[in-house]
């Protein structure tokens, strides 16, 4: 800054720096319902493979991102003996230059980042933010607890903290949005309005370099920080799952839910995934749906997402190891856009299910010259066995062969899910 600048001129500035994102200790922001008032840290565990294979503790960061986050957050990580546990984040945003520090120092710790709430089991499922819960969460020790994804949420200035880590991953039902900064500035007096403009150019100037830096530093396609600048503050704007492939944010081929228990009016547990299309830029749609239809069997649907104009796929099995504990239909349902396959599972069938660490789906598909092309992936089984289980005590006894059934009802599969 010049020499000759006002004196008024260098502590308007000052404090506009001060407010990028509206942002400062002297005009605190109302809090955000349903979230902590300042960012928490806090060690959690949960039932076995709860936060994936052979994981069952995590590190869990929510609530509104402060001013003094930074130093809280790395004492605390100072203190962690173990460097490789996964973070979950679920945070509305905040101080974007706390942001920037946390990130950073996720970076040194090259962190394993993913969007999650921690559902903590000594609090109500409705007074997770409560003051009595937040007293548990804060303690010091480490808390009993489970991970929800859906509608789970890492917004605004907590996608920084998000970019910081080496290893990113975004459930299909939750959420990562950005949207530009927000300047507020305090004024005293009467200056004119030509000297407003240029210090709200400058520092927006300033905050827009700051932000460039930081997602080059991370090693974030520029395309995210062109997106940004075209979202207002009023706005957010969700990250599809192609725009995090494509920048770079989460880079699987397959991203995917735990299997979970969904309490409709008929029970069933879900598991949602997003897979990767042959052109590299899109994604497919796909879902499980397992039923319970009596103690000695259950039916799963799976239903996939189909192109426009596209025919129908051939055959679908899945395989737990070398078992072939479902083998569908071979003609799908139409369902909306998704073509749905049918197949039961016997009880011996579904101990070999819930005991894989992973499943396989095999689809055969009839190419144009008339050959069958066989396509193969993994899905993960986390989830599966506590969700079965709740399902499985409420299924009706198997019936007596010597006694006829007759007619079953039509299992109505759900529609896809929601959009967070």
């Amino acid at each position: 800054m010049d020499r000759d600048t006002p004196m008024m001129f260098r502590g308007l500035v000052l404090a506009a720096l001060l407010l990028i994102q509206g942002e400062s200790r002297a005009t605190p922001q109302p809090e955000m319902a349903g979230f902590a008032p300042k960012l928490i840290i806090y060690l959690a565990k949960g039932p076995a493979n709860s936060c994936g294979p052979g994981c069952d503790r995590w590190i869990a960061v929510e609530g509104k991102v402060d001013q003094d986050a930074a130093p809280r957050i790395s004492r605390f990580l100072r203190g962690v003996k173990d460097p490789a546990l996964p973070i979950y984040f679920h945070s509305p945003g905040g101080a974007v230059a706390s942001a920037y520090a946390i990130g950073r120092l996720l970076r040194s710790r090259k962190a394993v980042a993913r969007v999650g709430r921690t559902i903590v089991a000594a609090c109500g499922a409705g007074m997770q933010v409560d003051d009595a819960c937040l007293k548990v969460k804060t303690s010091g020790g480490e808390v009993e607890g489970e991970i929800s994804t859906y509608h789970a949420m890492c917004n605004s200035a907590c996608s920084y903290l998000f970019l910081g880590a080496t290893t990113r991953e975004v459930a299909p039902d939750a959420v990562l949005g950005v949207h530009n900064s927000k300047l507020t500035l305090i004024v005293h007096g009467r200056p004119p309005p030509q000297l407003l403009a240029a210090i709200r150019e400058r520092s927006m100037a300033k905050a827009d370099r700051e932000r460039t830096s930081f997602i080059a530093a991370m090693g974030i396609g520029h395309g995210l920080d062109d997106l940004i600048r075209t979202v207002k503050f009023e706005n957010m704007h969700v990250l599809t799952r192609p725009e995090l492939y494509r920048f770079g944010i989460d880079t699987r081929s397959i991203a995917e839910t735990g299997w979970t228990l969904e309490t409709a009016t008929r029970p069933f547990v879900r598991k949602i995934a997003l897979a990767k299309k042959d052109d590299g830029a899109s994604f497919r749609t796909m879902e499980w749906w397992l039923y319970c239809e009596n103690k000695d069997r259950a039916r799963l649907l799976f239903a996939r997402e189909f192109d426009k104009g596209a025919a129908a796929g051939n055959s679908v099995i899945m395989t737990a190891g070398s078992e072939k504990p479902v083998v569908f239909g071979v003609i799908p349902a139409r369902l909306g856009t998704f073509e749905v396959w049918s197949g039961t599972i016997a009880s011996d069938a579904m101990s070999s299910v819930l005991a894989a660490s992973h499943l396989q789906m095999g689809e055969g598909k009839l190419t144009p010259d008339g050959k069958i092309n066989q396509e193969k992936f993994d899905i993960s089984t986390v989830g599966m066995e506590p969700a079965w289980t709740k399902l499985h005590a409420s299924c009706p006894a198997a019936p007596n062969p010597a006694i006829p059934t007759g007619a079953r009802a039509a299992i109505v599969a759900p529609g896809p899910a929601p959009a967070p």
